[in-house]
């Protein structure tokens, strides 16, 4: 785990709220000459806390109107089913995130984005139940985004 001080988490903050920010403009926001700044945002990328930037688009604006949420089983908890699940969804376009979870009845948490129920229904039965072990699929269809941040909350960090 690496320490932050204070102004890396100010770098950080800045960054995730707007990634195209110039080395000169994340500077002045947070208080830096222009070469101490690119020399901190270097260093957070080599360590690996920055790992890339990223466009975020509006969903909706682009006709994809449907945010399902699957609670996914499976039939045996060994490392190449497993495996074999992950490579599978990574290759289906439609998932905007997975998670291997604990604590529910279900294995994965699986996002998916679609434009409308014919596009859902498509991606579960000719992709998502076809994966060799997937024994159930829960579906739930997200009605709001209540939160949807795309930041990682620094405050608590020592």
């Amino acid at each position: 785990m690496i320490t932050l001080d204070r102004t890396d988490k100010r770098i950080l903050e800045e960054l995730q709220k707007d990634g195209s920010l110039s080395n000169l403009e994340l500077a002045e926001k947070v208080g830096l000459s222009p070469s101490p700044c690119s020399r901190r945002v270097k260093h957070l990328e080599d360590t690996g806390v920055i790992v890339g930037k990223a466009v975020l688009l509006n969903a909706e604006t682009l006709g994809l109107n449907l945010t399902a949420i699957i609670q996914v089983s499976m039939d045996r908890h060994t490392p190449d089913r497993f495996e074999n699940f992950d490579r599978t969804l990574e290759m289906c376009s439609e998932v905007v995130s997975c998670s291997l979870i604990t604590g529910q009845a279900a294995d994965y948490l699986v996002e998916v984005v679609v434009t409308d129920m014919a596009q859902y229904q498509e991606f579960l039965l000719n992709k998502l139940t076809t994966i060799p072990g997937v024994t159930g699929v829960h579906s739930s269809f997200v009605l709001r985004k209540v939160i949807n941040r795309t930041s990682i909350p620094l405050d608590h960090l020592k």
